[in-house]
């Protein structure tokens, strides 16, 4: 698995929005609705110089929406599911933006199971002596196959 240190600009994300709580993560309806409703905000996403969109990320945050980990085991918390935007993009009504803040993270290329990678983002930061310091972020590139990337925050830039 591979897990390179990184630095995570600050990014805007257009999307739905969901509280998790424990034995209810809301993540798989939120996507079903973002999806649904793409059209609204394709014109907004983010695209790299071919015109491909830039992230579509399942972005987290504490209830007090300070990008904080996730409580109670990972398992309380808030979801975006949504598309990377310019920061200056405003949402449409019924849609939620938010922006992360910059980070220096782990980013672990998750190659199949998700909940390994997960696991092995967190037993990374223990290796390297750092301490979760925010929501862990996931975020899937189109351009690169839709490949899934796991962002494990340990510093706030």
């Amino acid at each position: 698995m591979e897990i390179v240190t990184c630095e995570l600009s600050a990014v805007s994300v257009i999307g739905m929005e969901g509280e998790a709580k424990p034995g209810h993560n809301p993540a798989s309806a939120l996507w079903e609705r973002a999806n649904a409703r793409f059209g609204e905000v394709e014109g907004l996403a983010l695209r790299d110089e071919n015109g491909v969109t830039v992230g579509v990320w399942g972005a987290m945050s504490d209830l007090s929406r300070s990008f904080l980990p996730w409580e109670d085991g990972f398992s309380q918390g808030l979801y975006l599911a949504g598309v990377q935007v310019p920061p200056e993009a405003l949402p449409p009504e019924g849609w939620v933006k938010w922006t992360l803040p910059a980070f220096a993270c782990l980013r672990v290329k998750a190659e199949g199971d998700y909940a390994a990678a997960f696991q092995a983002g967190l037993e990374e930061l223990g290796r390297r002596g750092l301490t979760l310091a925010g929501a862990v972020q996931e975020c899937q590139r189109p351009a690169e196959g839709g490949q899934l990337y796991l962002f494990f925050p340990f510093k706030r830039l």
